[in-house]
């Protein structure tokens, strides 16, 4: 089974092209309820939540159910996949360690109220052991022994903590709900440094170097230097906050807003290059591919635009909100949406 890290899955949101630019379905399964986690591949087969509180394993090819793990509580998240454990987070405050091959939950690690964020998965200082970091809104991070589902450590915030912790160098990086940045030490959970940012963090941020890049509920993107401990730019269009997480590639950032667009920003200035006007908030964050910008929105659509121009290439209405963020494995798109089905495409 492949071993994904979250880390470096994730961290800019690119994915290796050739993309096609015409797509049309291959399958689709049927949940109990919304689709807004990421899915994830492991080998043949690929993983999602649902908010009908499973967690589901899928042949990637067919879409045919091998089996489905049942939480006590919807399930927002997306999975990370450790050798064969998928290790994802459910509203009913628990972290599971689920066994691949056969669905059944290995361990599950108990916070104090839900996780509604994905959790990264890491190899510990030493590199003799897998952690799981997660955010809870018990206010507080967490760091679990994949093997054994033991706490670690834990990091407490003033407020809930969604985004997910992302890794630079030896420190881990995630915004609260309390307003701050946090910058913690990896090997200890102790704090290392804090930047005041004075709105809500829901959203993921996106490192790159020494800079941090995210939006916020203060109706703003901003990047943030880590090392500085301040804020280099701030854009502003409309007033509306943002969820999703910035896609980085040769020198742009492209996010979502719940104003209804999609913006791709210089990365050095944040002075916006083009933007995209959807008719519903885009909350799930953008995943760009082959010169290509692939994302969703809550009026019902797939989008594929040009990553030059922010020009329309492709679209496939579902009909119901997809606020998930798009997984491209293989040329193929896997999407899920508010009506409770995964999607699956493949070009034409």
């Amino acid at each position: 089974m492949q071993t994904v890290n979250a880390s470096s899955a994730l961290s800019r949101r690119v994915v290796d092209g050739p993309l096609a630019t015409r797509f049309k379905l291959r399958w689709k399964f049927k949940t109990g309820n919304a689709v807004t986690g990421q899915p994830t591949v492991a080998g043949n087969r690929i993983l999602v939540g649902s908010e009908d509180k499973n967690v589901y394993c899928l042949d990637v090819s067919t879409g045919k159910r091998l089996w489905g793990c049942a939480t006590k509580g919807p399930v927002e998240a997306s999975p990370r996949i450790i050798g064969d454990l998928a290790v994802i987070g459910s509203s009913d405050g628990r972290l599971y360690g689920i066994h691949i091959p056969t669905g059944a939950p290995r361990w599950a690690y108990r916070t104090e109220d839900k996780i509604l964020g994905t959790a990264n998965v890491i190899s510990s200082p030493d590199g003799r052991r897998q952690w799981a970091m997660v955010g809870s809104y018990d206010n507080r991070v967490h760091c679990v022994d994949v093997r054994s589902g033991r706490g670690v450590w834990t990091y407490e915030t003033d407020n809930y903590v969604n985004g997910m912790p992302v890794v630079s160098g030896n420190v881990a990086i995630f915004g609260g709900c309390d307003g701050i940045l946090h910058v913690i030490d990896i090997a200890n959970g102790k704090k290392h440094s804090q930047i005041e940012i004075g709105d809500y963090i829901a959203g993921t941020a996106t490192v790159d170097g020494d800079r941090a890049y995210l939006g916020h509920y203060g109706n703003a993107v901003i990047c943030v230097d880590i090392k500085a401990g301040k804020i280099i730019w701030t854009f502003r269009d409309k007033g509306f906050p943002y969820f999703a997480s910035p896609a980085i590639d040769q020198g742009f950032v492209v996010i979502g807003g719940r104003d209804r667009q999609v913006h791709c920003l210089e990365q050095a200035t944040g002075k916006r290059k083009w933007v995209y006007k959807t008719r519903g908030k885009v909350d799930g964050s953008a995943t760009l591919c082959d010169n290509k910008v692939v994302v969703g929105s809550e009026d019902g659509t797939l989008l594929i635009l040009d990553f030059a121009t922010g020009k329309l290439i492709w679209k496939y209405t579902i009909g119901r909100a997809v606020m998930c963020s798009p997984l491209i494995h293989d040329g193929r798109i896997y999407v899920g949406s508010d009506d409770g089905y995964l999607y699956a495409f493949e070009p034409v």
